[in-house]
């Protein structure tokens, strides 16, 4: 079992001294990683189990990734959206590929999800309509905008006034949702898999009703593909997996393996179009270090195959879990490698910290639910010695609540 120094107590203490407390004290002061691995300051490795939740596609170090981004940083950083750069119209380009987007569909770069859902929000009032559905359980961001499609009371209550005509409706119920949407109506947006709401995907089918209730009503079906895109449930975004064709999609998270980006994609010349000359922008978004880290991460999911990798790896964990046949373990939810171990009683907390005693990073997402969304380079292997030391962590959480 490992334990963290003094000198490592220190520096989360001048942690905690400089930064506004808005994350809590970390657990850890990491230092390095590589692969699927991470080491802290004491030289104490840790198999990280969220990678960066869901950020770190490649893991921590991978060639491809570190040669890209140093060659374009011997290059060229930043140069403003008044201009382009290679890096910016390539990685456009395959972000339209890999989502089978048709012609007239168009990219807009940013630095981050919450600020691709305000994007998606300015794109729902370019309609002439201002209302937006959500859905309960959702996660969509932290800024004013993002929070308010955002369903917690405890991230929405502190900065209310919000986002007037915003509407959650029953996760799931596709007949809530066709009584929410109306002819002031301008998006619908949704999670393929509600991540922070502890890995919990819909009722198959609901996607395709919510495309049909969209459609009819004239307003815009908006997937939240942040957490769920670039090969994480392995396919490139989520929604491929139900055949669905949504009218935008946003993404960030494992897009740059680390390095700062997201985007909104709009389908179609006439979603494409609502968004015109001065109506938005951004600083940063678009930099070719950035879009040269997504251009590597693409080409590397498809060069080593992860994609089939996510759901060989994702189902050898399902089988591997359920097998331990533990009490305490009630299934696992999810696709690919974005999965939730499930917990017959709210031990979570406790489990992920002595997990990280024993050498593994997971995420207690919800008091009975663990959160694994490891790189997709992680192999069986690694994967086996977590299921492996599982019961024994499961066993000394009970213990502790006893």
């Amino acid at each position: 079992m490992t334990e963290i120094s003094a000198s490592h107590q220190v520096l989360l203490e001048r942690y905690r001294a400089s930064h506004i407390g808005v994350f809590g004290l970390p657990g850890l002061v990491l230092a390095r990683g590589d692969g699927a691995y991470v080491w802290d300051v004491d030289g104490n490795r840790y198999l990280d189990l969220l990678g960066g939740i869901a950020v770190n596609a490649l893991g921590h170090g991978h060639p491809e990734l570190v040669g890209a981004i140093s060659k374009q940083a011997a290059e060229l950083v930043h140069v403003s959206n008044f201009f382009t750069t290679p890096a910016q119209i390539e990685a456009a380009e395959a972000v339209l590929r890999i989502a089978q987007a048709p012609q007239g569909s168009g990219v807009f770069f940013c630095n981050s999800g919450s600020e691709a859902v305000e994007t998606a929000i300015k794109l729902s009032r370019r309609t002439g309509r201002t209302g937006i559905v959500a859905v309960g359980g959702a996660f969509h961001g932290r800024t004013t905008g993002a929070v308010s499609l955002t369903h917690k009371e405890a991230y929405r209550a502190p900065f209310e006034p919000l986002l007037p005509g915003v509407l959650h409706v029953a996760p799931g119920d596709v007949e809530a949702l066709r009584a929410a949407v109306g002819p002031d109506t301008a998006m619908v947006l949704l999670e393929p898999i509600q991540g922070e709401a502890g890995v919990v995907a819909p009722p198959v089918g609901y996607l395709a009703a919510a495309r049909e209730i969209t459609r009819d009503a004239g307003a815009l079906l908006v997937l939240d593909e942040i957490q769920t895109g670039i090969g994480r449930t392995g396919a490139w975004f989520a929604h491929q997996l139900e055949g669905v064709v949504p009218d935008a999609i946003t993404i960030a998270k494992g897009l740059g393996g680390g390095v700062p980006i997201g985007g909104l994609v709009t389908f179609g010349p006439e979603v494409t179009g609502l968004l015109t000359a001065g109506q938005h922008g951004s600083t940063f978004g678009g930099n070719p270090l950035a879009c040269s880290a997504a251009l590597a991460v693409l080409a590397t999911i498809e060069s080593e195959g992860l994609l089939e990798h996510a759901v060989a790896a994702g189902d050898f964990l399902v089988d591997r879990v359920e097998a331990l046949a533990h009490p305490l373990v009630t299934g696992v939810r999810g696709a690919g490698l974005l999965r939730a171990i499930t917990l017959a009683q709210p031990i979570a907390p406790a489990v992920a910290r002595l997990a990280r005693s024993h050498g593994f990073i997971v995420n207690p997402v919800a008091a009975d639910a663990l959160r694994l969304a490891p790189p997709l380079v992680i192999t069986t292997d690694q994967l086996a010695t977590f299921v492996d030391a599982l019961p024994a962590i499961l066993d000394e959480a009970v213990k502790e609540s006893a």
